[in-house]
């Protein structure tokens, strides 16, 4: 290691030679290498890190170069993990550099993401970002998370244990988005500076993890808008009820494209359409409200199992075809759709919003 080449931050009183040797010893996988990942390798390429495993699955675009400063025109068409080794290596010959050009499924992210110490989330859907934090929190690896939406951008760091408590994205974001609300950068647009921004802020998540600051935003979500230079920290804590798969064999079978992508039409608007579906064979209604909640819904017949423990009473609701879940006014409903879409893709799932209250009034 060429200290010469980190002394402007070695000599920061709070970094030191020790710091940097922490830096050097380290191994950082980045998930995705468009707008937030290229700003994220070229500085942690820069600050000195030992190893960084790139992974990306899309080839340069020439509408990528207005902010993924590591690709030129003569990139374009050239898989992104090819030309950001490429000129990473130039970057720094300190810095090993491994190329993983596939896409993160459930078959392959667990022995990718293995013999890394941290992990960065620089994707740009929800589908992915879901499957990271999941096999992060399995394999209890660190993950530096950010994202972007036109001025706007979110920075956080989950799975690492502080005050005895541990969180995830999972905490933050219990459902995605219906897919229609969030559109990506494709669709909303994006500021070069935004990203470059964000990216730093991320980079700089990581570092700070690396060498063991107690500054980091764990159990921290930043928000900063780079159009008007307002940041919000919000805190938050581990959620109650827990909705992503909980050992290495269900998060193989877990359906992540299906579970960020329950659509509208999935919900029962009305009793009239509630009836019509219950009329159907093998059907049924599941009551996912605590069992001592008002009022009950005796002349439906509802089955009763709380969403806290609806994982473990999955097996109850496999001889049914339709299934049908009511709580109180919706949000508990929808997360027990989206679990239990994900391990009965082939049944007809629906949720009813208006809640057991509408039922009674």
């Amino acid at each position: 290691m060429n200290l010469k080449r980190y002394d402007r931050q070695i000599i920061l009183p709070d970094f030191g030679l020790s710091a940097q040797e922490k830096l050097a010893e380290s191994s950082v996988l980045v998930v995705g290498a468009g707008g937030l990942g290229c700003p994220v390798l070229q500085i942690l390429v820069s600050s000195g890190i030992g190893a960084i495993g790139i992974v990306d699955f899309d080839i340069v675009e020439m509408n990528n170069l207005h902010r993924q400063f590591l690709y030129d025109e003569q990139d374009v068409g050239t898989p992104k993990v090819i030309a950001a080794v490429e000129q990473l290596n130039k970057m720094n010959a300190d810095t090993e550099i491994a190329a993983f050009q596939e896409k993160i499924t459930t078959v392959n992210v667990l022995s990718i993401i293995h013999n890394f110490d941290v992990v960065v989330d620089c994707t740009d859907n929800f589908t992915t970002r879901y499957l990271l934090n999941d096999a992060c929190s399995l394999l209890k690896k660190p993950l530096v998370y950010a994202s972007i939406f036109r001025h706007e951008g979110q920075i956080s760091v989950f799975n690492v244990e502080k005050d005895n408590q541990v969180t995830s994205y999972r905490d933050l974001f219990p459902v995605p988005p219906d897919q229609n609300e969030v559109p990506d950068c494709n669709e909303a647009g994006v500021l070069p500076a935004h990203s470059a921004v964000i990216g730093a802020f991320q980079a700089n998540e990581v570092i700070k993890l690396l060498i063991g600051s107690d500054e980091v935003l764990i159990h921290k979500l930043l928000t900063f808008n780079t159009r008007n230079y307002q940041s919000m920290i919000v805190n938050f804590t581990p959620c109650k009820e827990k909705s992503g798969p909980e050992t290495i064999e269900q998060f193989k079978n877990f359906n992540y494209e299906e579970f960020c992508n329950i659509r509208k039409e999935k919900d029962i608007r009305s009793m009239a359409d509630l009836q019509t579906f219950l009329n159907q064979d093998n059907s049924i209604l599941i009551d996912v409200r605590e069992t001592d909640e008002l009022p009950r819904l005796n002349s439906l017949q509802a089955l009763e199992i709380p969403l806290a423990s609806l994982r473990q009473h999955l097996n109850t609701l496999e001889s049914y075809e339709n299934l049908c879940f009511i709580c109180a006014s919706g949000s508990r409903s929808r997360k027990a759709l989206q679990l239990t879409k994900t391990y009965f893709p082939e049944k007809e799932i629906r949720h009813f919003p208006s809640g057991a209250k509408s039922i009674s009034s």
